[in-house]
């Protein structure tokens, strides 16, 4: 197992360009599934996870193909509409593939999803959706079986702004005849990202973005040559960092939009931001204040995803901070490592109390899920001595190659053999 080696106290200086987005890339492969004809993505990011999903997608009879950082997918050709056990385990957004699959193919079976345990994810909201239009579904032995002959479109109440199942019922959507409705909708980026690329293939959905989305049926969609938004949590993991170890960084193709609850609690503690069209530059020269309280909500609230992250950046704080885990009961899991490294935190239940200390310092430590790796990237390099990052796959998820950006801005980061 790869191990992350990192020699602290160093400063961040310089420009890095931001992914695109994991988050933005995986509901858009699933919907390659709905093109009768190649769909081509631009500056696509080969994380493990993107990864685990061309692998499905391959599984399901596409032709898939890599060059450089564009990827075709030839998904006329697929036959399949079921999905095992060995990819849908490692990769929690299979989830996604039940809604084109059953908008293609009338039926599938899915294997239960995987992925990150940061606590409980139920898919009962995808499948409550589907039901709406009037796709059957059964669970039994490890499998969804959906039965889509008679699907239709209609109204769905989401009783939580799920982004996943918001997504799901979209794709599911797209060849229904008449008009599907979803109230409650999840509002994040990535969603819009998905509306503006069915409709780029000739799809006809609206709203996205809002909590009101609209999906008016197509009879099939064609050809695409598209390009994914880039990634709001490596831009956000990044400012963070930056705001932990002091420097001046310069951040490339980002949306500053979509990072607005992140940026305002950065200037509240104390950083110096210039947000210029593309462009994020953040400056640190001087300790930061605590930030009292930090509540995790969706979007365009603070997200869970850079919960992790801040919470490091609060461990050197001056003063206490208080953070409020809404969405995900177990993502205090980064509590353990950070406390091996010197940082004072107290959890209750879905409560972290943090006291900052003076510093941080290395120590031996384990990546418990994706966002917990990254927030331990960033105290590694803020900390004295040495650090060691276990169990980095979990990073590699959602990093492509994280220490390569972090070292081209000055940090000291080997990636070794376990």
């Amino acid at each position: 197992m790869e191990k992350f080696y990192i020699k602290g106290g160093t400063t961040l200086n310089g420009e890095v360009k931001v992914s695109t987005a994991k988050n933005a890339i995986l509901p858009i492969l699933a919907g390659a599934i709905l093109c009768d004809g190649v769909v081509t993505l631009n500056n696509c990011s080969k994380y493990s996870d993107v990864n685990y999903m061309v692998k499905i997608l391959t599984e399901l009879g596409a032709v898939c193909k890599f060059q450089d950082d564009v990827l075709t997918i030839n998904s006329s050709v697929a036959d399949k509409f079921y999905i095992s056990d060995e990819y849908t385990k490692k990769v929690r957004s299979s989830i996604f593939m039940l809604g084109p699959l059953v908008a293609r193919f009338k039926q599938a079976k899915v294997a239960y999803p995987g992925g990150c345990n940061i606590g409980t994810r139920p898919i009962d909201l995808h499948i409550k959706g589907l039901q709406s239009l009037n796709v059957k579904i059964e669970e039994k032995h490890g499998y969804i079986y959906c039965d889509a002959k008679n699907i239709s479109s209609g109204e769905v109440h989401l009783d939580f702004p799920s982004v996943g199942a918001t997504e799901n019922i979209i794709m599911a959507s797209v060849f229904c005849k008449g008009v599907t409705k979803i109230y409650n909708a999840a509002k994040e980026p990535e969603i819009e990202d998905l509306q503006n690329f069915i409709n780029a293939m000739g799809g006809k959905v609206k709203g996205a973005g809002t909590s009101t989305i609209e999906i008016e049926g197509v009879k099939k969609l064609h050809s695409v040559n598209y390009t994914p938004i880039p990634d709001r949590i490596i831009t956000g993991t990044y400012l963070i960092a930056c705001a932990v170890t002091g420097g001046k960084v310069c951040l490339t193709n980002t949306n500053h939009l979509h990072n607005t609850a992140l940026i305002s609690k950065l200037k509240q503690s104390g950083c110096k931001l210039q947000l210029k069209n593309d462009k994020i530059i953040i400056e640190v020269g001087h300790k930061l204040k605590s930030i009292p309280k930090i509540e995790t909500l969706p979007y365009p609230g603070f997200p869970t995803d850079l919960q992790s992250q801040m919470l490091t950046l609060q461990t050197i704080c001056k003063g206490t901070s208080v953070i409020i885990e809404n969405l995900f009961e177990t993502r205090f899991k980064i509590y353990t490592e950070l406390t091996k490294m010197g940082a004072n935190i107290i959890i209750k239940d879905r409560m972290a109390l943090i006291n900052g200390v003076k510093s941080l310092y290395g120590a031996n430590v384990t990546a418990p899920d994706l966002r917990s790796g990254a927030g331990l990237v960033i105290a590694g390099m803020c900390a004295e001595g040495y650090t060691t990052i276990n169990d980095i796959y979990h990073i590699d998820r959602g990093y492509l190659n994280i220490e390569n950006d972090f070292n081209c801005l000055g940090a000291d980061i080997k990636r070794i053999e376990g």
